[in-house]
């Protein structure tokens, strides 16, 4: 039995570090290729992401409007990637506010809804939780002279990953004190030192090599990164307990779904793009 768990832990092991490397080679390199690739990278990731999401509380037995929210989604990704990069002018983002309301027009004519309101509710849950942190994203990315700046998103993401790699090796290797057991059984707080003590070395390194923004601010955003991406991981935890499962998906072998992995960047990313707009 000892061995059999042993060959399942490296496989699992190999399976996640599989899925990281093709992962992380095709959204690094869609970031730094231009901004016109990282668009459709992260387009596809908030898709996949919203999906996922509705999917979840179809499980739950609410009725989220899925295809229209990751429209929605979709489409205010579009536009604040369009009006940051200067291609559309400011006055179209007024557009998202009558086509969010057509949720209500089409929940009115769902006859088999029994709580049309909860699955609006949802819809628009989906949106502010998913899509609009990837929105968010563009104004970062887009923060310093209007002018893209792959090293920015780059840069918080090499942070988030190794926030994770380090919290999951420490965790594993160390974990005893329970970090919040009622949400998240496994997290303890050795694994949160872990992945700080990584996040903060990867801030070091990325203040002296990437110059978009003054060194202290990657200081800050490894701070921003640490906590609120610790939170954003334990609502996630949360949100899937509550409707008895382990994996948000299966899009990703050995990491489980979309939101599995970019559930610490949906918290992070409303408190970084305010810290970068203001400062």
């Amino acid at each position: 039995m000892r061995s059999r768990f042993n060959i399942n832990n490296y496989s699992n092991l190999g399976q996640r570090a599989i899925t990281a490397v093709v992962g992380a080679a095709i959204v690094i390199s869609s970031i730094i290729y231009s901004d016109w690739t990282y668009f459709l990278v992260f387009a596809c990731i908030l898709g996949f992401s919203q999906m996922e999401f509705y999917k979840l509380c179809g499980l739950d037995g609410m009725l989220p409007l899925k295809s229209f929210g990751t429209f929605l989604g979709l489409l205010i990704f579009t536009l604040t990637f369009m009006i940051e990069k200067e291609q559309l002018p400011n006055e179209y983002l007024y557009l998202i506010f009558p086509i969010i309301s057509l949720t209500f027009f089409i929940k009115l004519y769902k006859k088999t809804d029994k709580k049309p309101f909860t699955g609006v509710a949802f819809t628009y849950l989906g949106i502010f939780y998913v899509a609009v942190p990837f929105s968010l994203l563009n104004l970062a990315v887009f923060s310093v002279d209007k002018v893209y700046h792959f090293e920015i998103i780059l840069g918080c993401l090499l942070i988030l990953w190794a926030s994770d790699t380090g919290a999951y090796f420490a965790g594993t290797k160390f974990g005893k004190t329970k970090l919040f057991e009622r949400v998240s059984p496994k997290k303890s707080w050795e694994g949160f030192l872990g992945g700080a003590f990584s996040a903060i070395a990867v801030a070091f390194l990325l203040a002296r090599y990437f110059q978009s923004i003054q060194d202290w601010k990657w200081l800050v955003i490894s701070g921003i990164i640490i906590i609120a991406g610790t939170y954003g991981d334990l609502i996630e935890s949360l949100f899937k307990r509550s409707i008895e499962i382990k994996d948000s998906g299966h899009g990703l072998p050995g990491h489980g779904g979309f939101m599995d992995r970019f559930d610490g960047l949906l918290l992070s990313a409303p408190f970084i793009t305010a810290f970068l707009k203001i400062f």
